[in-house]
């Protein structure tokens, strides 16, 4: 027997035998979002980039079933949760980002027009035949952030205060900004 979450299978047979995934994996499993967490890594210097975060799960439970009584219309619903690598725009240090997703998904092919379902969020399907990792993997990519940033202030270092130092690179590596902020006040006290 296969992995249900892997199989390929129309989106009627899932929901006609109410089919239900429980699925837990590691993020190389799904390999867009690897590749995307992997681009992002390679900004860093090799020596920074935690070796292990291939081995972040990824969990979360799915249902398939129809919404109306004729089982015109599939529908999948769920969750799924994983912790990837990501580079603080603000700091450039490694952090854990939380993703997670609920679904609730109305599986109808490209040329179907359906009217009503509101609570439902409409997915085309290109194809018949579907993988549900698929949907759970462009979900995941879809909840990443565009700028990803630490949530806590406490956690980022370009936010902690600065602390006194004689090397004025190192001063300039934790606030960019400051020569620009110095010079604005020196202009300003110029012109008045």
């Amino acid at each position: 027997m296969g992995n249900p979450l892997r199989d390929r299978r129309t989106a009627a047979e899932l929901a006609s035998v109410g089919q239900v995934i429980e699925f837990t994996d590691k993020v190389s499993s799904f390999e867009g979002l690897a590749a995307i967490v992997e681009a992002d890594l390679a900004a860093l210097d090799p020596a920074r980039t935690p070796s292990d975060w291939r081995e972040s799960t990824v969990s979360g439970q799915l249902q398939f079933g129809f919404v109306d009584v004729a089982g015109r219309f599939p529908m999948v619903s769920g969750n799924a949760t994983t912790h990837v690598v990501a580079v603080c725009q603000r700091c450039l240090e490694p952090f854990r980002l939380k993703l997670s997703v609920e679904l609730k998904l109305l599986l109808v092919d490209a040329e179907q027009i359906v009217d009503g379902y509101e609570e439902f969020e409409v997915w085309e399907l290109d194809e018949p035949a579907l993988r549900p990792q698929d949907i759970v993997e462009e979900l995941l990519i879809m909840a990443m952030p565009f700028s990803a940033m630490h949530d806590r202030m406490a956690e980022c270092k370009a936010l902690l205060p600065a602390e006194a130092s004689d090397d004025e690179g190192v001063q300039d590596l934790k606030r960019p900004f400051a020569a620009l902020r110095s010079q604005m006040t020196q202009n300003k006290t110029d012109s008045d």
